[in-house]
């Protein structure tokens, strides 16, 4: 028996009751945040339940959008909710393993909500290990993923835990990818930043953009910046 988790947005519904990786403020972030306007064609890997997919068509009208996800039951989820969405003609849903998965024509907007928990004992759930632990999915096998898959003027959109950010930073490199903006992103003020949201390009800038979010007021109420940047998604 599945729990019936569902996120009702401005324009789509999610379902995540069946999905390892839940709705949670990291996609909404991402998906919010990168920079899609414009764009042909979009890869989101690890869809999960399908929000980043569904947020990245909504956001680009003229996108074909590629979700690909290894997890069977996400899969059929994503399907499921892109199949009641305005955006489903627009929305393709790919059970593949992204290290195998290729297309004859590149993407010119990639996002990523990837795993990234190294702990040596996995959870029970195998899907919930697939989802959330860098093992299935190493920083080098998905750079070398986007690498294989972005188009030369294309740009990678990443949300990681900021102790995670200096590695993958380093391993994007290794594979000509290189950082162009950076958010932090701060739960309240007064606390360290937790997150940070990466883009990266092939080309070389000539600086990179440095940004600052903070989420939460004192009242844990959302900041203006964080609810101007939702607004399009958040009831």
């Amino acid at each position: 028996m599945y729990l019936c988790t569902v996120f009702q947005f401005k324009q789509f519904t999610v379902d995540d009751s069946r999905c390892a990786q839940k709705v949670g403020t990291d996609s909404v972030l991402l998906g919010a945040w990168a920079q899609v306007e414009g764009a042909r064609r979009i890869l989101d890997i690890g869809t999960g339940s399908g929000l980043l997919a569904l947020m990245a068509a909504q956001r680009a009208p003229k996108a074909q959008v590629v979700g690909v996800e290894i997890d069977p039951q996400a899969v059929c989820q994503a399907r499921e909710n892109v199949a009641q969405s305005s955006f489903r003609q627009r929305i393709e849903i790919v059970e593949q393993d992204v290290k195998v998965f290729r297309t004859q024509e590149p993407f010119d907007c990639i996002l990523s909500n990837p795993p990234y928990f190294l702990e040596t004992t996995l959870p029970p759930d195998d899907s919930r290990a697939l989802a959330r632990h860098v093992q299935f999915l190493t920083f080098d096998e998905l750079t070398h993923a986007v690498d294989a898959l972005l188009s030369p003027s294309g740009l990678f959109h990443v949300i990681l835990p900021l102790d995670h950010v200096r590695e993958f930073v380093t391993q994007s490199l290794i594979v000509g990818l290189n950082l162009t903006r950076r958010c932090l992103v701060r739960t309240v003020w007064h606390k360290p930043p937790r997150r940070a949201l990466l883009t990266f390009s092939r080309p070389v800038p000539a600086a990179v953009t440095e940004e600052e979010l903070i989420l939460q007021q004192p009242d844990g109420s959302r900041t203006d910046a964080y609810s101007l940047l939702a607004k399009d998604f958040y009831l």
